[in-house]
Order: structure tokens, then sequence, then C-alpha cells
């Protein structure tokens, strides 16, 4: 986890985030002209609508944290949340659940991302950041309990309107989609929030104060000033 520790500090306090996006195929030289262009927190990568082994998810886990910047990856579906540990234990420091809409998807994320007693995830790091054979089971747990980063990405009516019951301790950033967020405003007309931008601010108000992380923007990466 390296120098990583204090970004989760930072979310809550509102910092400047700067999050880059990368093709999970992306090679090394690549990788590096991506993150090197402009100083970036986490990098954005896609395994909900892209093909992904695995071992590529690995290696690109760890080419990012050799350059400094922990990987950010989205889960394939929000039925799979319970799996956000796994592919913490592939060297993500941070998981996005994507469509976001329902209090027991947010619970089995946690479960699956935090080990005990925050939440139920099993033992077996393997290739997760910060990790080595030498590393103290229950100091290491603590540790990732402390610095791992649980996004929750809201992509409809339902999610916004219910962010303060979806955004429970353990989630630490909410994140947006415009694109699925476009067609949900669209098979919801009579809906007093008429814009993305309506959501994006319903869902500001809801979590002020909380601790909780809202990063206003079309896409789950991009600059964020407050």
């Amino acid at each position: 986890m390296d120098n990583f520790e204090t970004l989760k500090h930072r979310l809550r306090d509102c910092a400047p985030l700067h999050i880059a996006c990368a093709g999970l195929g992306a090679s090394e030289t690549d990788l590096e002209k991506c993150l090197r262009k402009e100083p970036a927190d986490l990098v954005f990568v896609d395994i909900q609508h892209t093909p992904a082994s695995d071992a590529e998810i690995v290696t690109f886990c760890q080419r990012a944290h050799a350059l400094g910047v922990p990987a950010l990856l989205r889960l394939l579906h929000p039925r799979l949340a319970c799996l956000a540990g796994r592919y913490a234990d592939f060297g993500a420091l941070g998981v996005i659940v994507p469509m976001v809409e329902t209090v027991d998807v947010v619970d089995a994320a946690i479960e699956g991302f935090y080990y005990p007693p925050v939440g139920k995830r099993s033992w077996g790091p393997c290739h997760a950041i910060g990790f080595t054979s030498k590393s103290d089971r229950r100091a290491y747990a603590d540790r990732w309990n402390r610095t791992g980063i649980l996004a929750v990405q809201f992509e409809s009516i339902d999610a916004v309107t219910n962010a303060r019951a979806l955004a429970k301790p353990g989630v630490d950033l909410v994140l947006f989609g415009i694109n699925d967020l476009s067609f949900s405003l669209e098979a919801h007309p009579e809906s007093p929030l008429r814009t993305p931008q309506d959501c994006w601010r319903h869902v500001e108000d809801q979590l002020r104060g909380t601790g909780v992380r809202v990063a206003s923007g079309p896409m789950p990466f991009g600059h964020f000033e407050k």
C-alpha cells in the first residue's frame, strides 16, 4: 500500500482528485505515458465492458502500482459485488461496483471488500497491494481496512433518490455514469430531476457531512475539484 494510505482520508476531506483512465490491454510503455502525462491519484480500468483474464488484471495492477498510481477496477455487475475482495486480492487499491440501486448490493460489497471485523473478506491476499510473505495477517488486514477504497456508481434515478441509504459506512466514493443515467432520466420524464447535473447536485445535498466523497461528473474518471 506504500504511500497510498492517505488517499482514503483525502477523499473524506474533499481534496482535489484526479482519476486517470487506461485500457486493460495497455502496454507498459503506453501506461507509463498515460500516467506520466499529469499526476493522478488512481487509474480507472473497466472490466465491466472489457474482456479480461485474471492474469491481465494482475499484470495491469502491478504495472500501475510500479508507476505510483494504484488501480481502480470497475466490477462486471452489481450482482457480483461480493467479489470486490477478489479483485483487491489481484492488486487493486479501489473497486467500483457499477449500477448500484439496492442496499443489499452495497452490503455485499462491504462484506466482500473489508476484512473482519469490518467485513467478511476471506484471507488470501495473493497479489494484493502492499502484501508480502512477511506481512502479519492482522496488521495487514487492519491496514487494508484503513486504506482500501470502495466506490459505488449511481446510474439511475432510483440510486440518486436513495443515495443516503446506499452510501453506508464503508463506502468511500460515489461516482456517476452519464450514459446509463441518461437512459434512466429518459424513462422517468415525470421526475423532478431532469438532467444529470440535477442528479449530481441531489446526491451532493444528500451526502453532505457524511464523509462519503461525491465525485460529480459524467464519467467515473477525470478531475474532481471538490
